[in-house]
C-alpha cells in the first residue's frame, strides 16, 4: 500500500466544514466504543456489530447522517481497532497495561473509502459528494497520483495538521525496492546517547532536533497562556504552536528515511536489535 499525500488549498467555510466532518468522525469512534463498554456479556460486539451500530447513529443523529455511509464504517473501525489490540494484548498476557480503549478528546481526521468522493479528470481537484459541505478542494503537492487508476484508490483521508490541511490517498499497488549496491552484511543497535551504533564500530550522532528547538516551543507555548481562553489570538498562538512541534517532527522523519536508506541500499543484509525483546529481558 502507497500512501501519497497534498496540500489542501480551499475557502474557510470549507476548512470549518472539514473539521465538522472530522468532529463528526470522533463522535462516532467514541459512540462505537461506549456501545461496546455498555452492552451485556451474552451480546457479541464485533467488527460487524459496529458497522451496524453506525447505520443507527445515521438514523438518529441528523449530522452523522450528512456524512458519507463509508466514512461511518471507517469511524467504527476505528474503535473495533482499538478494542482488537486490547484483546490481543489480553490473551497474549502483555505485561503492564493492556491498552483498554479510551474516548478520543482530539481528532484529526475523516476517512473515506470508496465512495463519498470524486477526482476532476485532471487529478489535481477532489470534490467531497456527501453532505458536510466540503464541496472541491485543490490538491498541491508534487506526487503522480494521476498515474495510477481510481479504482486503486482504496482510501482518501483528510487531515488536520499544524500547518493546514492534508489530503491522503492509500493507493493499493506493489512497492518496488531499490538495488542494493553493496553486498555487505550490517548490525545495527539504535540507543539513547548514539542515533545508532553498527556491527562496524561506527556510531551516528544523535542530531537531537527537539533539543535545539526547546526554546523556540517553550516560548511559543507561554505565549499560549498570555491570550484569553476562547479568544482569536489564544487560537493564533495555538496553531503557532503547533507549527513548531510538526516541524521537529518532520525533521525526524526525514533524517531517519534518509539515514535507512542509505544504510539499506549499501548493505546485502541489516540486522538490528529488538528494543521491546530487550527491555523484557
Amino acid at each position: 500500500m502507497l500512501v501519497l499525500e497534498y496540500k489542501v488549498k480551499g475557502k474557510q467555510e470549507q476548512y470549518r466544514a472539514i473539521d465538522e466532518a472530522i468532529r463528526t468522525t470522533q463522535f462516532i469512534r467514541n459512540k462505537a466504543i461506549r456501545y461496546w463498554m455498555d452492552a451485556p456479556r451474552e451480546q457479541k460486539v464485533d467488527k460487524i456489530a459496529l458497522n451496524n451500530y453506525s447505520t443507527a447513529l445515521r438514523k438518529e443523529f441528523g449530522f452523522v447522517k450528512e456524512l458519507n455511509s463509508m466514512a461511518c464504517q471507517a469511524a467504527t473501525e476505528r474503535a473495533w481497532l482499538s478494542i482488537a489490540r486490547f484483546y490481543d494484548n489480553c490473551k497474549t498476557k502483555k505485561s503492564g497495561k493492556k491498552g483498554f480503549p479510551r474516548f478520543q478528546k482530539d481528532n484529526r481526521s475523516v476517512e473515506y473509502k470508496t465512495s463519498g468522493w470524486s477526482l476532476h479528470p485532471t487529478k489535481r481537484r477532489i470534490f467531497f459528494t456527501d453532505k458536510k459541505g466540503i464541496g472541491e478542494v485543490r490538491l498541491l503537492g508534487k506526487w503522480d497520483i494521476q498515474t495510477y487508476p481510481t479504482k486503486l484508490i482504496k482510501r482518501v483521508r483528510l487531515v488536520r495538521k499544524g500547518d493546514g490541511y492534508y489530503c491522503q490517498f492509500a493507493v493499493d499497488v506493489d512497492i518496488k525496492s531499490e538495488q542494493r549496491t553493496g553486498n555487505g552484511e550490517l548490525g545495527l543497535d539504535v540507543g539513547l546517547e548514539f542515533f545508532y551504533s553498527d556491527s562496524n564500530g561506527h556510531h551516528e550522532e544523535n542530531p537531537r532536533f527537539l533539543r535545539k528547538a526547546e526554546k523556540v516551543i517553550k516560548h511559543a507555548q507561554r505565549q499560549i497562556y498570555k491570550k484569553e481562553k476562547g479568544k482569536n489570538q489564544r487560537r493564533i498562538a495555538r496553531q503557532r504552536y503547533a507549527r513548531k512541534h510538526l516541524k521537529v517532527s518532520r525533521q525526524r522523519n526525514e533524517h531517519s528515511k534518509r539515514l535507512g536508506r542509505c544504510v539499506c541500499k549499501v548493505n546485502a543484509l541489516v540486522a538490528y536489535v529488538d528494543a521491546k525483546r530487550r527491555a523484557a529481558g
